[in-house]
C-alpha cells in the first residue's frame, strides 16, 4: 500500500485559508487546525498548549468545564477552571460550575439512563446554547493564541485569513441530528466564531464523531492493513468517549484514490466513561455510609481520585484495587481504609464498568447485524475511554466469539476526533452514507371504504376544492431507512396541491417528517408518537407562479388553483438538506 501521505489531496482553493476543527467532548475537548496553502497537502496541527496547563507538555485535551458568577458571566473555563486558586475563588464568590453541558444538547429521542448522573443548575439567563457558545469562543481564542505564539509568522498568518477565510468543522455524536446541528451553529454565532449571515453560517461544517474517527485512523496509518485492498469485508470504528459511544461501519471500495462507503446506519449510545465514575460515586456513598468519609465533599474527592487513577489503570478483576485519596493517618479498618487508601475488590470495580461495557458490546453487535454488503472482521477502538485496559480486554474477549479482532491505536486517541475532522474536511474519503431513519411528508390518501383502518379515520375526512374527500396524516416515504446514499444522489417526489387563494403561495410550507420506528413504511403519521418527529419545515415563496396558474371552478362554483411542486432531500452529506422545487416559465426553480 502507498504511504498514508500519498492518499492525501492537495488543497484546491485559490487563496490561503485556515480550517479549525473543534471537538467539544462531554468531559474533555480538543482542537486541531490546518493552514491551507493552494496546491499543497495540508499539514494537521493540534493545539497542545492551553491556559492553566502550560506545565503539561504536549497535552492536547482540555476539561469541558466552565464557571459563571451570579450574574451569568463566564469567569473561567477549561484547565483554568480546575486549578486550586479558581476553585477557592469560586467557592468564596458562589460561582456556578457547569460541566457535562454537552449532554443537554442530546435529542429527546436519545434516552439517557442517568445512573446517578445529576446535571447541575445552569447559571442565570444562560441556556445550553449559550454555554456551548461560550466554550467554543474560549477554545477559538486559545487556538488563535496558540497559532500566534507557535508559528514564526503566526500574527501575519492570522491577519491574512481573518475573518473571511477561516472555516470551522464541529464534530458531534453520531446520534445528533439537524436540530442539534442548528443549536451548535447558533452557539458558534453567539460565541462570535462566525457572523449571523448566510455566508457566515456556511463557514461551519459538521462531521459525526464516528466519521471523524475513521479519518483519524486513515491519517495515523492504524488501518493500513484494512485500507490496503478493496474487500467485501467491512470494519467498524468504535469511538468511546466520556459521554457517548459512537459506532460506524465502513468498507473499502477503492484505494487509488481511497474511497470508503458506510455499510450500516451509524449508532450512538450513552455508554461513556463518565457513567462509570457516576456509578462509583453512588457506590462510595453506600459503602462509606456511617463513616467520617460519608460527607459529600469527601465522596467527591474519593470519586475524583478513583476517576483519575484507579479507573484508568484497572485491568484485572481478581486483584484487589485501591483508591489513594488521603494521608497515612487516614485509617478506618471497618470500611477498608488504611494509609489513606480505600481497598476495593476487583469484582467491585468490574461491576462499576459492567453496564457500560455491556451496552458497548450490545451496540457493536447490533451494528454488525445491521451491516449490508459485507461482514465485519475488524473493530478499531478509539477515543479517550479506549485507553481503559479493562474496556479493551473485555471487548476483545466478548467479540472473539464472533471472530472479530479488536485493536486500538498506539498513538494518542484523545485528539483523534479533532485531527480526523480536519482529515474529513481536506480529504473527504467517505463517498456514501447509509440513512439512519425514514424521511417523508404528509399527503392526503383516497378513502377505501373496505379498509377498517380508513373507516376508523372517517371523521377526519377533508374535502378538496375539486370535490374528492381524502384522509389527512398519510405518510409518503421519500427516503427509506438503511439506503446507501452517494453524496450526489437527490431523492425527489412530485406532489400537487389545491389552493383557494393565491396569497397562500407567498409563504408555502412543507413539513418533512422523520420516522424512527424501523424499516416498514408506516401508513399514517402518528403525531404524538415518539417514533415520529418533524425534521424540518421547508419554506418557499411561490408567488411568482400566480401569473401562470390557471383558475379552475370547483365544487359549488368555488375557484381554486392547482400547484405542482417537488420535495427534494439531499442526504449524502453530513448535514441533511431539503428543498422545494417547481417549474416556472419552463425553468426549474
Amino acid at each position: 500500500m502507498k504511504p498514508i501521505a500519498d492518499t492525501r489531496k492537495p488543497y484546491g482553493g485559490a487563496t490561503r485559508s485556515l480550517v479549525i476543527a473543534i471537538d467539544v467532548g462531554t468531559t474533555f475537548s480538543g482542537v486541531s487546525y490546518a493552514i491551507l496553502e493552494p496546491g499543497e497537502i495540508p499539514k494537521i496541527h493540534g493545539v497542545t498548549r492551553f491556559p492553566g496547563q502550560e506545565h503539561v507538555a504536549g497535552n492536547s485535551k482540555i476539561p469541558s468545564v466552565l464557571y459563571y458568577n451570579k450574574k451569568g458571566e463566564m469567569k473561567a473555563a477549561g484547565a483554568e477552571a480546575e486549578d486550586a486558586a479558581t476553585k477557592a475563588l469560586a467557592e468564596d464568590e458562589e460561582w456556578v460550575k457547569v460541566e457535562l453541558f454537552k449532554l443537554r444538547l442530546r435529542p429527546r429521542t436519545m434516552t439517557l439512563a442517568m445512573n446517578g448522573l445529576r446535571l447541575g443548575p445552569l447559571p442565570p439567563k444562560r441556556t445550553p446554547v449559550h454555554i456551548f457558545g461560550d466554550f467554543l469562543s474560549y477554545l477559538y481564542t486559545c487556538t488563535t493564541s496558540f497559532i500566534r505564539d507557535t508559528h514564526a509568522n503566526g500574527t501575519a498568518l492570522l491577519n491574512s485569513v481573518i475573518p473571511d477565510h477561516i472555516e470551522f468543522v464541529l464534530a458531534h455524536p453520531n446520534g445528533w441530528e439537524g436540530a442539534q446541528q442548528a443549536k451548535m451553529r447558533r452557539a458558534a454565532i453567539y460565541g462570535k466564531l462566525i457572523a449571523d449571515t448566510p455566508e457566515g453560517r456556511a463557514r461551519i461544517r459538521f462531521v459525526t464523531e464516528g466519521e471523524a474517527s475513521l479519518h483519524a485512523c486513515v491519517l495515523s496509518g492504524l488501518a493500513a492493513d484494512v485500507l490496503s485492498t478493496p474487500s467485501k469485508d467491512g470494519f467498524l470504528i468504535a469511538d468511546a468517549g466520556g459521554g457517548t459511544l459512537d459506532i460506524s461501519s465502513y468498507a473499502i471500495k477503492g484505494t487509488n484514490p481511497l474511497v470508503i462507503e458506510e455499510i450500516a446506519p451509524p449508532d450512538c449510545v450513552f455508554a461513556g466513561s463518565v457513567f462509570v465514575s457516576r456509578r462509583a460515586r453512588e457506590f462510595f456513598e453506600q459503602k462509606l455510609k456511617g463513616s467520617q468519609y460519608a460527607k459529600p465533599e469527601s465522596l467527591d474527592h474519593i470519586t475524583r481520585q478513583f476517576d483519575e487513577k484507579t479507573k484508568r489503570r484497572f485491568r484485572d478483576k481478581k486483584e484487589p484495587q485501591f483508591v489513594h485519596f488521603g494521608s497515612p493517618f487516614d485509617k478506618d479498618m471497618a470500611y477498608g481504609i488504611r494509609n489513606g487508601q480505600l481497598r476495593l475488590t476487583g469484582a467491585e470495580v468490574a461491576d462499576l464498568f459492567e453496564p457500560s461495557i455491556d451496552a458497548t458490546f450490545k451496540a457493536i453487535k447490533r451494528q454488525i447485524d445491521a451491516t449490508t454488503g459485507g461482514s465485519i472482521k475488524s473493530v478499531f477502538l478509539v477515543g479517550g475511554y479506549a485507553a481503559s485496559p479493562w474496556l479493551f480486554s473485555q471487548l476483545q474477549e466478548r467479540l472473539k466469539a464472533l471472530k472479530i479482532v479488536v485493536s486500538r491505536p498506539d498513538t494518542q486517541t484523545s485528539k483523534a476526533v479533532a485531527d480526523g475532522a480536519i482529515g474529513f474536511y481536506c480529504d473527504h474519503h467517505v463517498s456514501a452514507r447509509v440513512s439512519k431513519f425514514m424521511y417523508g411528508v404528509e399527503f392526503l390518501r383516497q378513502l377505501d371504504p373496505s379498509d377498517p383502518d380508513h373507516v376508523a379515520r372517517k371523521e377526519k375526512l377533508c374535502e378538496l376544492p375539486s370535490g374528492p374527500k381524502l384522509l389527512p396524516d398519510a405518510f409518503d416515504c421519500i427516503l427509506a431507512r438503511g439506503v446507501k446514499v452517494k453524496e450526489s444522489t437527490v431523492f425527489s417526489r412530485k406532489y400537487c396541491t389545491e389552493l383557494t387563494s393565491l396569497s397562500m403561495l407567498r409563504v408555502f410550507e412543507v413539513e418533512v417528517w422523520c420516522y424512527r420506528g424501523g424499516d416498514t413504511v408506516p401508513k399514517w403519521i402518528e403525531r404524538h408518537s415518539e417514533a415520529f418527529s418533524t425534521l424540518c419545515i421547508v419554506k418557499a415563496d411561490l408567488s411568482m407562479l400566480s401569473d401562470s396558474a390557471a383558475p379552475k371552478s370547483g365544487k359549488g362554483g368555488k375557484t381554486y388553483w392547482t400547484i405542482v411542486f417537488s420535495v427534494e432531500i439531499h442526504f449524502g452529506l453530513t448535514e441533511f438538506e431539503a428543498r422545494i422545487k417547481w417549474v416556472q416559465d419552463g425553468l426549474t426553480k
